[in-house]
């Protein structure tokens, strides 16, 4: 089961054979390590982020059945620790919206603070000065101590007047059309406001502020790149180099750096791509065994499954790989179209939900088994008795999606 490669190639003595290292143990391997199997069911939501990875939140309803897939968890739950800030949607990797368990707010913010000074740099193009956002950034923080709730923007620049300067045609064209964003993103970043629904609802994207003044972590940034990276791995089970890089943003010295402080290892497969994995990874990797029975989950395309790697292709099975929807064939698209239905890691068909007969649209690409037809209905009867409907990003709509519902029919029927 294991290989005697010589130690200069980083593998360690429990580290399987290649061969051993097939895209089927591959993808169930990646299931397990996220949970999907059952070993999270009746978990709270800050433990599944923790263990499965932070749930990409766009204004879409990904956050809610990243939970309920994993653990059972209802909205009505889901918002309750929202509430209590059990759970959190904030800036993190690469400046991008994820939803995080309480342990990660502050270092989570951390290592996505250097995409919120980003913004800064096109207004300084624009002959904003610094201490200009610094004084805004005071003005915000006063408006909001003053105010018997939360703010949203709006109300934010009424109350601040002339303090938000208005940048013109020129800020329009470079996303900045005032002042007001780039210092509402830097107070976020430095936990010193929060961002909050106004509904409550983490799959509607309308926003207020409040004050926060979250801790910082009291680690350097070294430290916080290297526990992301160590997160990561977890995560994923295993991922390359140049996946890593995507998720982090991390720059290649920050990445070596990073892979090397939590003794990461380079583990060959069977495809030929190697694997950056935790030592004691390696070692349950070396014992795992694929279940032998059907597990069947409906996941959304932005899954942490499927989006900490953009590796969609990865999980379709070689008699799959000429699969078309639309014209355009799944495996040679970065990210999938429709939300994926699984089987143990394997993509085996997609799903939209139709919220005009509230049902949910579903193409399995070899037919129905009585696992999958299960699972369906209860996702169906889930979102439409939780969600009420079940929103990609922000401006998804019904009407948006209807050509792909109408796609995923016809390939139903046609067998």
């Amino acid at each position: 089961m294991t290989t005697d490669a010589p130690a200069a190639t980083g593998l360690s003595p429990q580290t399987p054979a290649p061969q051993l290292l097939t895209p089927e143990l591959l993808r169930a391997w990646a299931w397990h390590k996220q949970g999907l199997d059952g070993t999270l069911q009746g978990a709270d939501a800050a433990d599944v982020f923790s263990t499965a990875g932070w749930a990409r939140s766009v204004g879409g309803a990904n956050p809610y059945l990243t939970l309920f897939a994993r653990a059972g968890t209802s909205r009505e739950q889901a918002d309750a620790d929202v509430l209590s800030l059990k759970i959190h949607e904030l800036p993190a990797a690469r400046g991008c919206t994820y939803v995080l368990g309480h342990e990660d707010f502050a270092w989570g913010l951390q290592v996505g603070r250097d995409a919120a000074v980003a913004p800064f740099r096109v207004l300084a193009r624009m002959g904003v000065e610094r201490g200009e956002i610094t004084l805004l950034e005071e003005q915000i923080l006063h408006a909001l101590a003053e105010a018997d709730g939360p703010l949203d923007p709006r109300r934010l620049k009424e109350l601040l007047g002339d303090s938000v300067r208005n940048l013109g045609e020129e800020g329009k064209k470079k996303g900045a059309a005032t002042t007001l964003p780039t210092a509402l993103g830097l107070l976020q970043a430095d936990g010193r406001i929060r961002r909050v629904p106004v509904n409550g609802r983490l799959d509607q994207q309308r926003y207020a502020y409040m004050l926060w003044g979250l801790p910082p972590t009291g680690m350097n940034d070294d430290d916080a790149r290297s526990l992301l990276l160590e997160r990561y791995l977890g995560w994923t089970g295993g991922a390359t180099f140049k996946q890593s890089q995507w998720f982090t943003a991390f720059t290649v010295a920050h990445t070596k750096a990073g892979l090397a402080a939590v003794g990461a290892v380079e583990v060959p497969t069977a495809s030929g791509e190697v694997l950056w994995m935790l030592p004691d990874d390696v070692e349950r990797l070396a014992a795992f065994e694929a279940p032998a029975e059907e597990q069947i989950q409906l996941l959304s395309g932005t899954d942490s499954l499927v989006l900490l790697r953009r590796n969609s292709a990865d999980m379709i099975a070689e008699q799959d790989k000429d699969r078309k929807v639309l014209g355009s064939t799944l495996a040679l698209q970065a990210d999938l179209p429709d939300h994926p239905i699984l089987d143990r890691g394997r993509i085996i068909g997609l799903w939209q939900y139709d919220p005009g007969q509230a049902r949910i649209a579903a193409w399995l690409f070899d037919g129905p088994t009585p696992a999958a037809t299960q699972r369906i209905a209860q996702v169906e009867a889930w979102i439409r008795d939780d969600l009420g409907d079940f929103r990609s990003f922000s401006l998804d709509s019904p009407a948006s999606r209807q050509d792909r519902i109408d796609a995923l029919d016809a390939a139903r029927r046609s067998g």
